[in-house]
């Protein structure tokens, strides 16, 4: 039950953030507000403003670069931008909460993740010892994590990218706040476990009146949750309503195309029209691929094994482009690593152009590795942060040495920058001064470099935008048939996959459960935790309701 009294006001924000020049003005008198029990949907492209204005509320904005400049933010009435360290320290985390976009930049690497949820019931003197740590595992186990006792004692670097986005759901629940800032809570979740959170946060507002607050590119997922949106273009507000009028029947012409990128399962050709494009000749061939990780619940105590990937075998002919869908943690990202021998197999064979990749010495992979490119899920984790763009995205012509002169490598960089949708100022910055979406196109610039053959692209689209996700899908859709490029193309997006894959292979706690290509998947899965994927597809709330 909405109550209609705003819990969270913000009216006329405006934040600057420092530069060599004139301040970039990343938020532009933007107003909005929440009650309790409502979900206000924040949309918008990469770089809009939407992380910054929602920061701002948990008095995340650094001082400098950031510089809020006007605006007020109250909570209960209470002005929060005119209140001391103490009673800041009563209100994040336990009355107002944030679930943020990038999990690993947010979960301290040398503690245990059960280590740093029981933290927050410390900090706020809830409880310590032994009841934390069973409150933590109630935790963990509430977002789906499996065999949460021996897993409590586990790194970050231990779970997937979508395993890491539930932890930090968990730290944010962790004390039934108030308002929840959600940004992008559902971007590295596969369909079945992001219906898993979102009735989480349904539930959660149901049994304690709780408001939500939630940033994301996702429309199908804003459609399904939103009571009332915003839609944010350079700074600003550019429209705001009720969710169902906004999404039926939206006035601005940048929502309309926001809508418009939406992607369709005919927007690319179906696998059977591209079948006869594909060629007879296979660039990778997998056998029996098994990865084990070992398990251990102490120093003393006896391991044992996690199988990761479990007897995995599949085929990419060149030009073709495989999807691959599955829950997180079912093993997409290991064979993904595997294949660019970032992680060893256990067993198993993995043969590009006839030769086993886990046999090449330093000289043959180093060839290897300027052909196979990979784009990771975590583009901030895979950028190292004291190298600015132009360094990052020309590493690859250092190291190989021959596919770009040095003279032509500015230009180069540039052309590949606005390939990927950033402008030519993007060169010199570095890392930490993009965006989630911003960085992931640097991730692809960068992949692409090295001209590769073969493309393995780890959830490549899951940070951005639709509109920005459609350019890159549409790139990757033209680099395919200019170059004759391969893709393995990992990602939780059903109907991103549809529209892109020419085949399809679906995987199950380290198991393949079904391969086939994308029109007959689609349109008769033959196994039931297919049928249940495409099921688990959001909604809008209007229509559920």
């Amino acid at each position: 039950m909405t109550d209609k009294h705003a819990i969270l006001e913000i009216a006329g924000l405006t934040v600057d953030f420092l530069s060599d020049d004139e301040p970039v003005r990343a938020v532009d008198e933007v107003s909005f507000h929440v009650c309790r029990g409502e979900t206000l949907v924040i949309l918008g492209e990469s770089g809009s403003g939407k992380s910054v204005s929602t920061s701002a509320v948990m008095d995340l904005v650094d001082c400098p670069p950031g510089d809020i400049v006007a605006g007020d933010i109250r909570f209960e009435g209470r002005d929060l931008r005119n209140i001391g360290p103490e009673a800041r320290r009563s209100i994040n985390g336990c009355k107002i909460s944030m679930i943020f976009q990038d999990p690993l930049a947010y979960l301290n690497p040398v503690y245990t993740v059960g280590r740093q949820i029981a933290e927050v019931f410390e900090s706020h003197g809830v409880a310590r010892g032994e009841v934390a740590r069973r409150h933590t595992i109630e935790l963990l186990r509430r977002v789906g994590i499996r065999e949460p006792e021996l897993r409590i004692d586990f790194y970050p670097h231990q779970f997937s990218g979508g395993q890491r986005q539930r932890i930090m759901i968990a730290m944010a629940i962790a004390l039934e706040p108030d308002v929840i800032i959600a940004d992008e809570p559902t971007t590295a979740l596969d369909l079945s476990v992001q219906a898993q959170i979102l009735d989480l946060l349904r539930d959660l507002q149901r049994e304690q009146g709780m408001a939500l607050i939630m940033i994301t590119h996702d429309l199908d997922v804003a459609a399904s949750m939103a009571d009332r949106v915003i839609v944010m273009k350079a700074g600003k507000v550019v429209e705001a309503g009720v969710a169902k009028d906004v999404f039926t029947c939206p006035r601005h012409a940048y929502t309309r195309a926001l809508i418009a990128a939406l992607p369709h399962g005919d927007a690319v050709e179906s696998s059977n029209k591209r079948a006869t494009s594909i060629g007879d000749e296979v660039l990778l061939r997998v056998d029996h691929l098994i990865k084990d990780y070992p398990l251990s619940s102490g120093a003393f105590k006896s391991k044992r094994l996690l199988r990761a990937v479990d007897d995995v075998s599949f085929s990419v002919h060149k030009g073709e482009t495989l999807g691959i869908v599955g829950e997180s943690g079912s093993g997409k990202s290991s064979v993904a690593r595997m294949l660019l021998r970032l992680f060893d197999a256990s067993s198993g064979a993995a043969y590009y152009r006839g030769r086993n990749i886990f046999e090449m010495e330093r000289r043959e992979l180093l060839a290897f590795r300027r052909n196979v490119q990979m784009i990771f899920q975590d583009p901030f984790g895979s950028m190292n942060p004291r190298m600015n763009v132009r360094e990052i995205v020309s590493e690859s012509w250092a190291i190989h040495g021959d596919i770009v002169p040095k003279a032509l490598w500015r230009d180069k960089v540039v052309d590949l920058l606005e390939l990927v949708g950033l402008k030519p100022e993007h060169a010199d910055r570095y890392p930490h001064q993009f965006s989630g979406g911003q960085r992931q196109r640097i991730a692809i610039a960068r992949a692409l470099a090295s001209e590769p053959e073969l493309v393995v692209c780890d959830e490549a689209v899951s940070a951005l935008d639709v509109s920005i996700q459609a350019q890159i899908v549409d790139l990757l859709v033209d680099l395919r048939t200019r170059l004759g490029l391969s893709y393995i193309f990992i990602t939780h997006d059903l109907a991103v996959v549809r529209t892109f894959a020419d085949r399809i292979m679906v995987m199950e706690q380290g198991k393949v459960v079904e391969l086939n290509d994308t029109a007959t998947l689609f349109s008769s899965p033959s196994h039931e935790y297919t049928r249940k994927l495409l099921a688990a597809a959001p909604q809008p709330k209007w229509l559920a309701a």
